[in-house]
């Protein structure tokens, strides 16, 4: 069925000129119809939408009609049938009615006195192909919108106003709104945006696009509050929307939810200042408060403190237990240690062992060492990680600001001198920051360097003390002991190196060329043909706890060819006091292989005599303080000491050996109480090995030594 134009027209001559116009055309593809009324005109439009025919393909009306009056006729045309195109037909006067219809939704106007054979074909055609048009852009719409509903991102759309137009599947989904309530809602309705931080409303970004005819973002950390109050950070970008004339008709704005990603940042942030195990602050984020502390403490005239914390003789816990258990030890440490300062300080993980902590507001320098003695008290109590109880001790130096020094580097580094400096000092104790630690501190660096170079260019010496039976005078034992020849200081005395040694780890490689040297030298004895003596080398806790140390023994005495009887390793208390499973199994070890264990120092512990019943150990060394006294009529708590270890050791079938003999009265006493050997400047000084090779060849010697 063709089309048809349709002439709403009241004047006979109107309808006439356009008829004819329309007719003269060469374009024949169209019939006419024609009604007087608006209301007619409404009623077969109406039909056709109802039919949804097609019919029609065009409106030609005048405003002016006997049942309806301007702008009011094209009101009622449109919307009988938006889709149909209206040409509006004008009076010269009348044409501002004429545009008014036209910025309402005609298609376009023709004055009556242009109704002619050209012009009226022209714009009705040109009308009729720019409403095919725009039925092809509804297709191209409709296809626009299942893309717009099929990708990630939210999308949303206003007219000038501000009045929501079009929402897609995933901006329905991240509003609460469907597009059907959305549409004609003002924006701020539908897209409720606040401030992450503040909570206040946000800026709308599609008024400022409108109002400033350009693309914008969203501010940062905005949230968007769903309909149904749930919250999600989103990130946005809107556009102006141009008709053909390039005027702003609107908005359209694409968003989409950055919660997981946001929140991934926030994480990723959050352990680039944090440290991972213990979830303390690392070294960056602790630094940043300090120096914000530092400031603060500036301006209020406050003192705060840093107290520097090392865990003593942890690498134990991680040789023998393994990383697993040293990881929740490090965890029990950080819980016991920021339940041990206020909630305004700052507990640390430098990395390691190695806590800091920031005393904040300090009235006095005082509070910062009665603090750090409640966290010694707070950590030596047993950790319970799985089966084991780990005791654990820490050595705290604290420097205080401004008087130890007034930027955040030097009082890092005075705090770390303090704790060096407690370490010295038997460890398990706070020391403040005094100004003689600098120069120790450099000295100690110097040592720890002058090692290093030592072990390369073979610096160290033994020299040998002998142990005599103290009743034949037979030497029946030697003991190394390790010297550093300084090419500047001289010959130095193990107490002057070997506590360092023990803190850099330095002590495992010269342990280690200390014991190969004595069974190399001990092995060339007997080969000399003198008589073959035990050799006794001191073992440090930092060597025993090696996990090769064993395997290196056993090494050692298949190199050199000693005998395992012939060694015996000299233990201190401070090994036995370590995690007693792994502690027995080294000492098992050692025993199967045939080498002797002493214990050194014997008397100066708290628990030595529980210890001697659990381990395999087969002598014991009465520590040179209980030594010193015999024989002194006015001081007999020692003499009762050493009676005790002397007839516990002849009972537990022990060697007992009496250190630091220097007198005929002390020499008497042990005789007298029984003690079968002994070693001290009353028989020799250590000296060197050709000298203990005299010694062992003449027993007129050995026997000159008890004289």
């Amino acid at each position: 069925m063709s089309q048809s134009i349709l002439l709403i027209l009241g004047d006979p001559v109107d309808a006439k000129i356009a008829r004819e116009a329309l007719l003269g055309s060469t374009n024949d593809a169209f019939t006419i119809e024609w009604v007087k009324l608006c209301s007619e005109g409404v009623e077969r439009l109406t039909n056709e939408c109802k039919r949804n025919t097609h019919n029609i393909a065009a409106v030609l009306t005048d405003l002016f009609l006997s049942d309806s009056d301007g702008i009011a006729t094209f009101d009622r045309l449109f919307q009988a049938s938006p889709h149909i195109p209206i040409l509006i037909i004008s009076a010269a006067e009348d044409e501002e009615v004429a545009k008014l219809a036209v910025q309402r939704g005609a298609q376009d106007y023709l004055l009556k006195e242009r109704l002619d054979n050209y012009s009226l074909p022209k714009t009705i055609g040109s009308m009729i192909e720019r409403a095919a048009n725009v039925a092809a852009l509804f297709d191209e719409k409709e296809r626009a919108q299942v893309t717009l509903n099929s990708i990630g991102d939210a999308v949303i759309s206003t007219d000038e106003r501000g009045q929501v137009t079009y929402l897609n599947v995933v901006g329905e989904r991240l509003t609460g709104w469907s597009c059907a309530e959305a549409v004609g809602h003002p924006l701020e309705d539908v897209f409720h945006l606040i401030d992450a931080i503040t909570r206040e409303i946000a800026p709308n970004p599609m008024a400022r696009a409108i109002r400033e005819n350009r693309t914008v973002s969203l501010t940062p950390n905005c949230v968007l509050i769903r309909r149904d109050g749930i919250e999600a950070a989103i990130e946005d970008s809107a556009a102006p929307i141009h008709d053909r004339r390039g005027q702003v008709t609107g908005a359209v704005m694409v968003f989409h939810d950055v919660s997981v990603a946001r929140a991934m940042s926030l994480r990723m942030s959050y352990l680039a200042q944090h440290d991972s195990l213990t979830d303390l602050p690392n070294r960056s984020l602790f630094s940043d408060r300090l120096n914000q502390a530092m400031a603060m403490a500036a301006r209020q005239w406050k003192k705060l403190a840093v107290l520097f914390l090392d865990l003593d003789r942890f690498k134990h816990v991680n040789d023998t237990l393994g990383h697993a258990i040293g990881d929740r030890l490090l965890q029990s440490v950080a819980q016991r240690l920021c339940a041990g300062v206020r909630a305004s300080d700052s507990v640390s993980r430098q990395g390691g062992d190695e806590f800091v902590i920031l005393l904040s507001q300090l009235n006095q320098s005082q509070d910062a060492e009665i603090i750090a003695k409640k966290l010694l008290i707070a950590l030596r109590a047993p950790h319970r990680i799985d089966q084991h109880d780990l005791h654990l001790t820490v050595s705290i130096g604290i420097a205080v600001y401004p008087d130890d020094g007034i930027d955040a580097d030097t009082l890092m580094k005075n705090a770390d001198f303090a704790m060096y400096h407690a370490k010295e000092g038997g460890r398990d104790n706070c020391q403040i920051f005094e100004a003689e630690m600098n120069a120790l501190a450099v000295q100690r660096q110097s040592i720890e360097s002058g090692l290093r170079l030592a072990l390369k260019q073979q610096q160290f010496v033994l020299h040998y003390q002998p142990k005599l039976n103290l009743y034949s005078g037979k030497i029946v034992g030697v003991e190394a002991l390790v010297r550093w020849q300084h090419p500047q200081h001289g010959l130095m005395l193990p107490a002057q190196f070997i506590p360092i040694a023990e803190e850099s780890g330095l002590i495992v490689p010269i342990g280690r060329w200390v014991m190969h040297e004595a069974c190399r030298q001990a092995r060339a004895w007997q080969d000399a043909g003198l008589p073959s003596v035990s050799i006794a080398v001191n073992t440090s806790a930092v060597e025993l706890r090696a996990n090769d140390f064993v395997t290196a023994v056993r090494a050692i005495l298949l190199e050199t060819g000693l005998r395992p009887e012939c060694l015996e390793l000299e233990l201190t208390e401070t090994f036995l006091m370590q995690d007693e499973r792994v502690t027995a199994s080294t000492l098992r070890a050692l025993k199967e292989m045939g080498v002797q264990l002493a214990l050194d120092d014997f008397g100066t512990g708290y628990s030595s005599l529980s210890y001697v019943k659990r381990f395999p150990i087969t002598s014991l060394k009465i520590d040179r303080s209980f030594v010193c006294n015999l024989g002194n009529t006015d001081d007999t708590d020692d003499a009762s000491i050493v009676s005790a270890v002397i007839n516990m050791g002849k009972s537990m079938h022990m060697k007992v050996v009496a250190e630091g003999v220097e007198t005929s009265a002390q020499l008497a006493y042990l005789q007298a109480q029984g003690c079968p050997e002994g070693q001290g400047y009353y028989f020799s000084q250590p000296v060197a090995h050709n000298e203990i090779a005299q010694l062992l060849s003449s027993r007129v010697a050995e026997t000159a030594l008890l004289l």
